[in-house]
């Protein structure tokens, strides 16, 4: 997954054969330097780049130069989200109040429909987030979910994070959607129907199904070093459950009344205007990160000096986190820059594959050579637009879905979501790729399926 602050793909470096074998290169260096020199993701991730750039064409002198770039988009923005939903998810386990929510799960939730539960509060949750937002909003139920009732994390955490990125894929308000949208010329509310159809059993199937095998292949408990001993003892009072919810769904919440307001086209007015500011994923995890300092720190009797020492302790967990997430968002600007993607995609439109598969893996191959689902969206629906001419409005829109599909196919070390994942459950690259690449992969092909499906009857 990735942060929307990438612009376009950059015109392309070199010729396509060379720009392919100093992708897969750059790739499988990255992947030997973390598996079998035990080199830390950052350093490995740092020398892939440095590989992929002089490899491309792009020069010594600017091998760096894109990383550089790249890292600092990504820290600047998913890495300020990552830190705000730490703080979040301290002042959550440290006062009791995500005990509260998991106490409240547990009790009316039979350990064996767990993983539906997850899948269906990621579900209602991702519709007006971000990935990453929703991610480090539902961490912190999630790894406490699977240490209370002792299931391994992946049972509980794959349907969480399926209906994050079925949901970041396929459904506008998300910001891959309304780009396809907006250049496809497609319908939003049509689009926005048929994608939550497909998106449904796309869920299903790549969370709650999958999860299972997935848990008996990767069969980790929950990692202690975000939430600490399952046993330790709360200081002072707990919040009630309403005022542990309410930390949640708070900026749930504040998007959903953003989305609202710039559907209405009220965002041109003076309430309307501040909706959509503090609507924003930094304002509105900043406003809810505030929000839980007063409702789990202060409101419950603690100083204001415990709560700044609460603060700054939410921080040294995240830090090796942010830096490998940076590192992957710069070897992914590395790759858009050397306009990899790009000169593949265009060979795969002009195949005279059917239109909609042509989309969906125009989507793919971007995606797997780039690492960004925005990049992957954008080119893919910039070289689709020329050939849609002849379509109807609903497969208009099911291109929609099929380039969203796309997008989030098979993350592996070039996106920076796939050091975000592995890094808060604590798996190594190998768990990583039997677990969350292969998920994203369920995703992408069932999104498919129900793209082709709804393409025979509407």
């Amino acid at each position: 997954m990735d942060y929307p602050l990438l612009a376009e793909a950059a015109a392309p470096a070199a010729g396509t054969t060379q720009l392919v074998v100093a992708a897969v290169v750059s790739i499988v260096l990255i992947v030997v330097l973390i598996i079998w020199a035990r080199m830390h993701p950052f350093f490995a991730l740092m020398l892939g780049s440095a590989t992929m750039a002089v490899a491309a064409n792009i020069g010594f002198e600017d091998s760096f130069a894109s990383f550089s770039t790249g890292l600092g988009a990504t820290v600047g923005g998913v890495g300020v989200l990552i830190v705000l939903g730490a703080v979040i998810g301290r002042f959550l386990t440290e006062s009791g109040g995500a005990d509260q929510i998991v106490d409240t799960i547990l009790a009316k939730t039979p350990a064996r429909r767990l993983p539906w539960a997850m899948a269906f509060a990621a579900f209602i949750i991702g519709i007006p987030l971000f990935f990453e937002v929703g991610v480090v909003l539902l961490i912190p139920i999630v790894m406490l979910v699977a240490k209370r009732a002792k299931l391994p994390v992946i049972l509980v955490g794959i349907p969480a994070l399926a209906g994050l990125s079925a949901l970041h894929g396929l459904v506008p308000p998300h910001p891959g959607p309304l780009i396809a949208i907006d250049a496809l010329g497609a319908n939003l509310g049509l689009t926005l129907a048929l994608g939550l159809a497909v998106a449904v059993p796309t869920v299903i199937v790549a969370g709650p199904l999958l999860a299972r095998p997935m848990a008996a292949w990767v069969p980790i408990a929950a990692p202690e070093k975000l939430l600490g001993p399952a046993d330790r003892e709360h200081p002072g009072r707990r919040p009630s459950f309403a005022i542990a919810l309410s930390v949640v769904l708070l900026p749930v919440l504040l998007m959903l009344m953003m989305t609202a307001v710039e559907a209405t086209g009220l965002d041109g007015t003076p309430v309307g205007a501040v909706l959509v500011f503090i609507g924003t994923p930094l304002q509105a995890l900043l406003i809810t990160a505030l929000y839980a300092m007063w409702a789990l720190g202060l409101a419950l009797g603690r100083s204001a000096g415990e709560v700044a020492d609460e603060t700054g302790a939410a921080f040294a967990p995240i830090a090796s986190i942010l830096l490998i997430v940076g590192a992957g968002g710069g070897f992914k600007t590395t790759l858009v820059d050397s306009g990899v993607g790009e000169v593949i995609g265009t060979g795969i439109a002009g195949s005279g594959m059917p239109l909609l598969l042509a989309g969906w893996l125009v989507a793919v191959v971007i995606r797997i050579a780039t690492g960004s689902a925005t990049v992957a969206t954008i080119t893919a629906a910039g070289i689709m637009t020329p050939l849609v001419g002849e379509l109807t409005g609903s497969h208009v829109a099911l291109m929609v879905l099929a380039i969203g599909a796309g997008s989030v196919f098979l993350s592996h070390v070039n996106d920076a979501g796939f050091w975000l994942v592995k890094e808060y459950f604590g798996m190594t690259v190998g768990q990583t790729f039997k677990t969350w690449s292969l998920m994203e992969c369920a995703v992408s092909v069932v999104g498919l399926a129900g793209v082709l499906g709804l393409s025979l009857v509407v």
